[in-house]
């Protein structure tokens, strides 16, 4: 809950407020690196941002951490989340961390971490960290002269991560003819994303692809894809593409400018794989906040869905466990664990372009096996303390009382804002708007 330093998505805040400080970035370096040095050999950490200013103060603090443990660290610059993962693994690094606040606007900041397995740690091993923080244990460490890290920067890594991508795509297979929208978010796909699809054979239009500093995801992007939706439609685009500011969302537009979110886009996907039997146990993941249309969209193909708590690192748990290849959430985290790691928005756009070319059929056909039940959506900020997790079960509970199993209610703390999510499903979009509403007063009022 929210008193952990770490969220469903690593730390983030307002940057140069706690805890997003370079105070705080120090600390975290020193404590990630003690846990490296438990291990007597020279380890090496991998570092990569988005575009945000405070990237800078962050980058140098936790860099400044780690050396000062005997760390040595790679730095990759402006890189998409999944593109750190990637790389790091290529450098055969002990680690990386993402320093990002993802979709949040550009005062925010984060810092989320990787293992050497390219997945993102697990609780365990974050709370070990938040534990070193607190505690001087990690002073006992403090290496002199040859024994201090050093840090050098890797200039290729974005055409490293280009190629990688490029290399998910089916062989022999070009987007020749096709006119894609590409919405960058002024965030860390702002290369990629256009280069990616250019060299692959299509004719792009990218947009917001110039980021300052200031202006990543600012009325753009895939929590704001009105302008792509709009170019689309404008220059009668086949589709648009837009990313998040860390690169690892996509929300898209099919060429009639309709969007789809994460579930129309797990749909295309899911039902492809079952159509052509590569679906293992004909089983996709997802949480809690997806909606009811996606078991819909699979059931006629005898495809069904596993569903987890929020954060797509919940979502690659059973992934690995039981071997399923395909998960997600509706925020656009799309995970084709035989491609990469963790959430992947390029991959995910290359894949439904190579449905598209495959079944020689347009977005708008793909997307029509997803119908969405009607939700509705509101969040209640939290100024002081947290209610209760007994407090909100039990909110949940009266609201899926209202409902009587028509429809599904879900009542959560937000793990990267100070604020209460509610989601309700119906049949009747008045009804959900209605109960949400009332289940928000209710929260307020705790």
């Amino acid at each position: 809950m929210p008193e952990r330093l770490f969220g469903t998505d690593g730390i983030r805040g307002v940057a140069n407020v706690y805890p997003m400080t370079a105070e705080m970035a120090l600390k975290v370096g020193r404590a990630a690196g003690y846990m490296f040095q438990r291990e007597e050999r020279p380890h090496t950490i991998l570092i990569g941002k988005d575009t945000r200013l405070s990237g800078y103060m962050i980058e140098n603090a936790l860099t400044a951490g780690l050396c000062s443990m005997g760390v040595h660290v790679l730095l990759v610059g402006p890189l998409p989340t999944p593109g750190v993962s990637y790389i790091m693994r290529s450098l055969r690094a002990d680690g990386a961390i993402m320093i990002s606040a993802s979709h949040n606007p550009f005062q925010d900041n984060g810092i989320k971490f990787f293992g050497p397995d390219g997945y993102k740690i697990p609780d365990e091993m974050e709370d070990e960290i938040e534990r070193l923080i607190s505690c001087p244990e990690a002073d006992s460490i403090r290496p002199t002269a040859e024994r201090i890290g050093t840090a050098r920067r890797i200039d290729d890594a974005v055409g490293r991560y280009i190629e990688f991508v490029k290399a998910s795509f089916p062989k022999g297979m070009r987007l020749d003819g096709l006119k894609i929208v590409c919405d960058c978010a002024n965030g860390a796909s702002y290369k990629v994303g256009p280069f990616t699809l250019s060299e692959l054979g299509a004719e792009v239009t990218p947009i917001s692809n110039r980021p300052d500093g200031r202006n990543i995801n600012q009325k753009c992007g895939s929590v704001h894809p009105e302008d792509m939706r709009a170019t689309v439609i404008k220059d009668r685009a086949d589709l648009g593409i837009a990313f998040d500011g860390d690169g690892d969302r996509i929300v898209m537009a099919d060429e009639d400018g309709r969007l789809l979110d994460g579930n129309a886009i797990l749909s295309v996907l899911g039902v492809d794989l079952l159509e052509r039997d590569e679906l293992p146990h004909k089983t996709l993941v997802t949480t809690i906040m997806a909606n009811t249309g996606l078991e819909r969209a699979l059931k006629p193909y005898g495809g069904c869905v596993v569903r987890t708590k929020v954060g797509d690192r919940y979502v690659v748990e059973p992934m690995r466990e039981k071997g399923y290849i395909l998960g997600g959430e509706s925020s656009g985290h799309i995970i084709m664990l035989e491609h990469n790691t963790t959430g992947d928005a390029m991959i995910a756009a290359l894949h439904v372009l190579a449905t598209m070319i495959r079944r020689d059929q347009p977005l708008s056909v793909l997307a029509n096996a997803y119908q969405p039940v009607p939700e509705a959506h509101t969040k209640v900020r939290v100024d002081g303390s947290w209610p209760s997790e007994e407090a909100l079960e039990r909110i949940q509970h009266e609201g899926e009382t209202e409902i009587n199993g028509v429809g599904c209610v879900v009542i959560r703390a937000s793990g990267t804002e100070p604020v209460v999510r509610v989601m309700v499903q119906h049949e009747s979009i008045r009804k959900a708007e209605a109960l949400v509403k009332q289940l928000a007063d209710k929260i307020g009022a705790l």
